[in-house]
């Protein structure tokens, strides 16, 4: 097998295709990763010469904060940091998967396809997933795997859908000729985080993951969302984008993250909608008294955010499109803003004495304020884990000095990653 690995990874187009996943500075660190999972692979099932080698991407989110899941539109990307696998097929009817630095083995018995009470994330997800190509008419059966992230958990990059767009990618390379697109890999995903791990999950993070570089969506219709790549980046602008943990965590969350989509849909409802994406603003000026009445301020706020943030995600794009980067950077301020007076995503109702996302924050404007360029804003769905900064290059050795000396938190500096899902095998 050894053998086997070397003589795949030492060829130029594997080389070619990783510089583009991860750069030709990361090459080599990359190449161990896989050859760590290649070998707990072989500890845990044995030798098998026909590995397969996989990656989905995890992904940030640039505009378009809490939108998606009122049929709204975002700007993401997809990123470096990602969930990798080595996998075979088997005829056992069993999925069983191993994943570094977790204890224990997932295993699915494909006869049996029900939500089971109680069942851990990763167990659940992968059932849901095979439900959910059933579900669509896909095929399915057994794989092992041997799997890694760096997606660093509880963070705003989507560990989680990354985990569910890489079993997809297994399915769909296994047993379906790789033939099921972002979108369907998307839907399954948020399907499976949705019914049988209890998320409250709209498509943007599966999308991003799945798609491949920087992209807006348009979730308008959300049966067949309109994707259009974005040309350009933060990079060659003379930008880093820079994730900064804020030593929360998204543990037991669930019902913060809930109440958002729940709160605008009570707004969209009073008006005989089932989300906010027709609403406006004057038409709720005009109806203001009632729904302070029966929706509540925040959910009003809410909704407020949420029509404002749709147009920034246009006006974004077009900056973009157009060469424009400190109207960028002013968007990703004021979506910022926004999803901290408006939207309130930032502390946790039921915690006043923590609020490590506010507290980074601040930190953080003061230190752009003072440089004279650069964003931040809230990353992901809020109430605990990472801020997104974006920082001229030169800047970013200071500001990583400043955060370790005053929250003591982790600083993570991600690019865009133009390459979405992938079996490695299949480029090649």
């Amino acid at each position: 097998m050894n053998d086997h690995f070397e003589q795949f990874f030492d060829s130029l187009q594997a080389q070619q295709l990783l510089d583009q996943m991860y750069g030709s500075e990361e090459r080599e660190r990359q190449i161990d990763r896989y050859r760590k999972c290649m070998e707990g692979y072989r500890a845990q099932y044995g030798d098998k010469e026909s590995l397969k080698y996989f990656s989905a991407p995890g992904r940030t989110e640039i505009g378009g904060n809490h939108t998606d899941h009122n049929n709204g539109k975002v700007l993401a990307a997809s990123i470096q940091l990602d969930t990798i696998a080595a996998a075979a097929t088997v005829d056992t009817g069993v999925i069983s998967v191993i994943s570094e630095g977790y204890p224990g083995m997932s295993v699915i018995h494909l006869d049996d396809l029900a939500p089971k009470s109680g069942e851990g994330g990763t167990a659940a997800l992968i059932r849901g997933i095979a439900h959910g190509f059933q579900q669509h008419g896909y095929q399915i059966g057994g794989f092992n795997a041997s799997i890694s992230s760096n997606v660093l958990p509880a963070s705003g990059l989507s560990s989680s859908a990354s985990f569910e767009i890489l079993i997809c990618q297994m399915l769909s390379t296994f047993y379906n000729n790789g033939d099921m697109d972002a979108v369907m890999m998307s839907r399954i995903g948020k399907y499976a985080e949705n019914l049988y791990w209890n998320k409250p999950s709209g498509m943007l993070d599966q999308m991003a993951c799945s798609h491949g570089g920087m992209i807006t969506i348009d979730f308008k219709d959300p049966a067949e969302p309109q994707i259009e790549r974005v040309p350009g980046t933060f990079e060659a602008a003379g930008y880093s984008l820079v994730i900064v943990s804020t030593g929360g965590n998204h543990a037991d969350l669930t019902k913060d993250y809930a109440s958002i989509p729940n709160e605008m849909r009570a707004v969209a409802q009073a008006f005989g909608a089932e989300v906010c994406r027709d609403l406006t603003a004057e038409m709720i000026y005009d109806r203001l008294a009632e729904l302070r009445e029966t929706a509540g301020d925040r959910a009003v706020l809410r909704v407020l955010h949420y029509l404002d943030e749709n147009d920034r995600v246009g006006q974004q794009v077009e900056a973009i499109k157009a060469g424009e980067w400190q109207n960028v950077l002013k968007y990703i301020t004021a979506s910022g803003n926004s999803s901290w007076k408006w939207l309130q995503n930032i502390n946790q109702e039921s915690v006043s004495r923590e609020q490590g996302i506010a507290l980074t924050l601040a930190i953080t404007e003061r230190f752009i304020n003072k440089l004279g360029d650069g964003a931040c804003r809230v990353h992901g769905g809020g109430f605990a884990g990472v801020i997104l900064a974006v920082l001229p290059h030169a800047a970013v050795a200071e500001y990583r000095e400043l955060i370790g000396r005053t929250t003591g938190t982790e600083l993570f500096k991600i690019s865009v990653r133009e390459i979405g899902a992938v079996c490695l095998n299949t480029l090649l």
